[in-house]
């Protein structure tokens, strides 16, 4: 069965992984901390992550308590995220957000650097489409997505699965991994986007989750 040019991710995953390393950094998005604690979100509450990749922010939730489902469309990172925290094993699943679903409704849905991965106009609309549907009435979704906000740019679909030589951040060596795909939009797009998507931005602005993304855009959002 032939793969989703977004599902490149699964192919690197693989690849680092076969060398014993790691793809991202183990700092967790302070973002997600932050948007937590500045709207009270209890650790009761029912919480999604769409595109938890090795785990970096659900296994900070999940030591804390909270209610957490980490999901991502690499069945790659699940396996390594499965094995590695294997305590919380159950609390990751394989998921992809454009086309499958997700039992029940959340108080709070988080996506750190996947929306950029989606470079199709229909990708993205059924990515906003899956967290409006799973949304409580007056949950909220925290998306964060690369770029300042003043330029835009996207890679050609075509090559996502192609092999490129990439240096790996925590060691400098020199590897051979998919290229994936990206799309980078400026804050006008991502309003735009937000608007006809349904949602009503309750907070936005720019961030950073060190050391892997340096620019991200964010928005708070909730169903209008």
């Amino acid at each position: 069965m032939q793969k989703e040019y977004y599902e490149a991710y699964d192919d690197r995953y693989r690849q680092i992984h076969q060398q014993g390393l790691q793809w991202f950094s183990e700092s967790p998005s302070a973002i997600v901390e932050d948007t937590i604690r500045s709207f009270s979100i209890s650790s009761q509450s029912k919480i999604l992550e769409i595109g938890c990749g090795e785990g970096r922010d659900a296994c900070f939730l999940l030591k804390q308590g909270f209610d957490l489902l980490a999901t991502d469309v690499s069945q790659e990172a699940i396996a390594f995220c499965r094995e590695r925290f294997s305590d919380f094993a159950e609390h990751f699943q394989v998921l992809d957000c454009i086309s499958g679903e997700c039992g029940g409704k959340f108080c709070f849905i988080y996506a750190v650097a996947v929306l950029h991965m989606l470079v199709a106009d229909r990708d993205r609309t059924a990515f906003y489409r899956f967290i409006r549907e799973h949304l409580t009435p007056d949950g909220l979704a925290l998306i964060c997505t690369m770029g300042d906000g003043s330029f835009e740019l996207q890679s050609d679909i075509r090559t996502a699965f192609e092999i490129q030589e990439r240096i790996h951040g925590q060691t400098g060596k020199s590897v051979q991994i998919a290229g994936t795909s990206c799309r980078v939009v400026s804050f006008d797009t991502f309003h735009r986007e937000l608007k006809e998507n349904g949602f009503a931005i309750v907070e936005e602005g720019n961030t950073s989750v060190a050391p892997d993304f340096p620019q991200m855009m964010f928005a708070v959002v909730r169903v209008r």
